[in-house]
This record gives structure tokens, sequence and C-alpha cells, in this order.
């Protein structure tokens, strides 16, 4: 029998959970490659070695070749892969992550299929908002001008903090440069936000599709739980970059490292955790990394799969 070279495959369970690992990992204009357990990356400044189980997701820019073996190492460990575009501000593709279990994907299909219990979720996420009152009462239509006003609130305040310019949100996807180095950095700032949250909802098998106030797009749920947090972490970050910033500064790689700088004590992917447990009413338990498979059954909750049945009459 051939002896299997390289690393054992990790079982499922033995594997770091979303909340204990490094955030997200940016790489572009570099080799990626695959060390026992370890994903190397090598490009013109060196060589470093990364152990992939420790990794929430690795977010691939251009100019980035990656091997067979890394992909394989990279899947073995529930590591989310996201190929994104110049200074990460497009989302492309991604790989599958931790999650094998379909248990929150049900639950949050069920929720986001029925009109009442939708908008009980939506509430939430605007409830999060604004701790010290209650929205309950209010509708789609009422929220959304609240949190207008609430985010407009937000820029002026940081722009009177850090003495900086601010008129509108204003960007171009196809074009990075021509915003003003504020608006550049907020873009930066979002996708990295972008690229943790949608590691943590894959992670946990859910689907970066199925949105509750934004919909319409594959990455419609991302948007939706990044917002909670962008008032916190990416505007403040983003408005304090602008400020410190030469003319000669690449503003998205500045922001980036210093979002990383803000993610690196993993508090913020326990607290996605923990919200989206909250918005889904499930606790997250170890069933969601068990490798499991069902048929569904109109008369019993669950059938074996893998069993040749015999024909019923």
């Amino acid at each position: 029998m051939k002896k299997q070279s390289g690393a054992k495959k990790a079982v499922l369970n033995e594997l770091p959970r979303i909340g204990d690992r490094v955030t997200f990992i940016y790489v572009e204009h570099a080799k990626v490659n695959r060390q026992d357990s370890a994903i190397t990356v090598a490009d013109s400044r060196g060589f470093i070695r990364i152990p992939a189980a420790m990794v929430g997701v690795l977010l691939l820019g251009p100019g980035t070749d990656i091997t067979h073996r890394a992909v394989e190492l990279i899947g073995d460990m529930g590591t989310s892969i996201v190929w994104v575009g110049e200074r990460g501000v497009r989302h492309y593709a991604h790989g599958r992550a931790l999650a094998h279990s379909s248990k929150l994907l049900v639950k949050q299909a069920k929720l986001v299929s029925n009109t009442r219990l939708r908008l009980d979720v939506a509430r939430k996420m605007y409830q999060m908002r604004f701790p010290n009152e209650d929205v309950s009462s209010l509708t789609m239509q009422q929220l959304r001008g609240r949190e207008g006003a609430r985010i407009r609130k937000i820029y002026r305040t940081q722009s009177k903090l850090h003495n900086v310019k601010w008129d509108k949100r204003e960007y171009d996807p196809d074009d990075f440069e021509s915003g003003s180095p504020v608006n550049q950095a907020l873009s930066a700032a979002h996708v990295s936000l972008y690229g943790l949250v949608y590691s943590v909802i894959v992670a946990l098998g859910m689907s970066a599709g199925l949105g509750y106030i934004h919909t319409g797009h594959d990455l419609s749920f991302v948007y939706d739980v990044a917002d909670l947090y962008k008032a916190d972490i990416t505007i403040p970050i983003a408005f304090e970059v602008a400020a410190t910033s030469q003319p000669d500064d690449d503003i998205g790689r500045k922001t980036r490292l210093r979002v990383r700088d803000a993610f690196v004590d993993g508090k913020i992917i326990k607290t996605i955790v923990k919200d989206l447990q909250h918005l889904m009413d499930v606790k997250v338990d170890e069933e969601i990394t068990i490798d499991t498979i069902n048929l569904w059954d109109d008369k019993e909750e669950l059938v074996k799969h893998g069993v040749s049945y015999k024909e019923v009459t």
C-alpha cells in the first residue's frame, strides 16, 4: 500500500473553532503553496509559513498563484478562500469553509421565507444599533430612515474629530483611485470587514445570500451583518487613516493593516458568532462540524442515506 506523504488529514472536530482563529490574511503578487500542515507564501520580499488551521479567511488578490496542494490543505482545515480584486475592492469567488451541517442554514431559510419572521430578524438588527430604544413597532421604511440619520451623524462626528473633509460616501468599484482619501479608506476597510463576516457566516454553514435587510445579491447577508459593526470599527479607522496619510501613501494597504490590528485579538469573531446566534435564535454547538447526511421524508423526520430501500406499494 502506498504510504501517504505530508501531514495527516485533520478530523473536523479536531480543528480550531471559528472563534479561535486569526481573522484574515491578504495576499497579492505572490506564490501560495503547501508545506506539511502550513501554507507558504513567497514573493519578492521573502518566504513565510502560515498554519492553515488558524486562519479564518485567506483573501487572494491580483497576481496570486496558488497550488492544488495548498487549496487541498485549506479545504481540509475549513479555512475560507475569497478571491478579491485589486486592493480587495471586489469579491470574485470563494471556496468551501468549515461547517458541514445545514442546521443553521435551514433556520436562516425558514426565517427569511416568512414575511413576519423576516421582519422580526430585521428589527433585531436595527435594535442592535439603537440599544436604548424600542424599535419593535417601526416599519422597515421608518427603520431605514433612522439608520440613515444615524450613519450621517457618525460621518459628521468622525469628520470633526479627525479634521477630515466629508461630503458624502462616493466611490467607483472600477476606479479605486478616483475616490477621496477617506472614501478609499472606507472602501478598503469595509471590504476587509466583509471578508471576515463572510468567513464566519459560511463557517457556521449559513448562506451569504439570504439577507433580511439587503436582498437580491449573493452577499446580501454579509452586508446585513457587516453593517452592525461599521460604526464602531471600520468608519473610525477610515477617518483616522485619511487624517494621517500622506499624498504618496498606499491608502488601501495602510487601511487593511489598521483593520487587521483591530481584529487581531479575535474578539470580533466571537461577537459575530454570538450575534448570529441571537439573530437566528439558535445556539451554535459542535454539531456544525459533524459530517452527516440524511434523506428527507414527508412522514418521518429523517431517514438514513446510503441504504437501498425496497419499493413501497
